[in-house]
């Protein structure tokens, strides 16, 4: 007797924020009733430092003495032990995202999760959109970012193309993500209320529509990087999806 699950998320973009609730489903496919023991699920916060080309040499001595550190553990029980009948069957969940004190997960562009001080954020306010995420790939990532206001001045923005890959088997997946472009869209501290042109030439060599598979996947995303005096990072993540016209 064989059966696939799958854990689908109601939000497309995967991207949540503290205080808020991730919810979704739980999608069992069997020819046949399936007896199970419960169905539970659990997240964890990992610290797993990547490099980036930029990066490398400078952070090398570091990252070899770093290894993923779990930072935080929530488990949840979706369903009790019973039986799930044959054909398609969706169990929704909810998971309350909180935080522990003051203290938040902050993501840098270099894939760096780090603890720190709510306090010692800088208040910025900083607006934009992209013309779309679904993209043709002979055509260029537009769109436009405004500052609105920023307690620091911001040193240099960049858009950052990241390539995921995700290979797998009934024993488990692997994930690997990699910078394969990173380009300035603007530097030093840009006057505020001026709307900035986004502007990304998919590169021939790195790219391919968009592929998903049950044991492989390749995707995209672009990460939106606001890299501030103060050394702090900004950064707002898109998933993009590729396709040849």
């Amino acid at each position: 007797m064989s059966a696939s699950l799958d854990i689908r998320l109601k939000r497309a973009n995967k991207v949540y924020h503290e205080g808020e609730v991730l919810a979704g489903v739980v999608a069992i496919v069997s020819k046949e009733a399936v007896q199970h023991q419960g169905i539970t699920l659990t997240m964890e916060g990992i610290v797993n430092l990547q490099l980036s080309s930029k990066s490398v040499g400078v952070f090398e001595a570091f990252y070899n003495s770093v290894k993923p550190i779990q930072l935080i553990t929530s488990n949840i029980e979706v369903v009790k032990q019973g039986k799930v009948p044959g054909g398609k069957t969706e169990i929704p969940f909810e998971f309350p995202l909180h935080t522990k004190g003051n203290k938040v997960l902050y993501e840098t562009y270099h894939g760096v999760f780090v603890n720190i001080q709510r306090s010692l954020l800088p208040k910025f306010l900083i607006r934009g959109h992209l013309d779309a995420t679904n993209c043709v790939i002979t055509q260029p990532l537009t769109g436009e970012l405004v500052v609105e206001s920023s307690d620091v001045a911001i040193k240099s923005i960049e858009l950052q193309l990241v390539r995921v890959e995700t290979c797998g088997c009934a024993e488990g997946y692997a994930r690997d993500a990699t910078e394969i472009q990173n380009i300035q869209i603007a530097e030093g501290d840009v006057c505020h209320s001026l709307p900035i042109p986004i502007y990304m030439v998919f590169p021939r060599l790195f790219t391919c529509p968009t592929l998903e598979t049950i044991n492989f996947k390749i995707e995209f995303e672009v990460n939106v990087v606001i890299v501030l005096h103060d050394e702090h990072l900004i950064t707002e993540n898109f998933p993009l999806k590729l396709c040849r016209a």
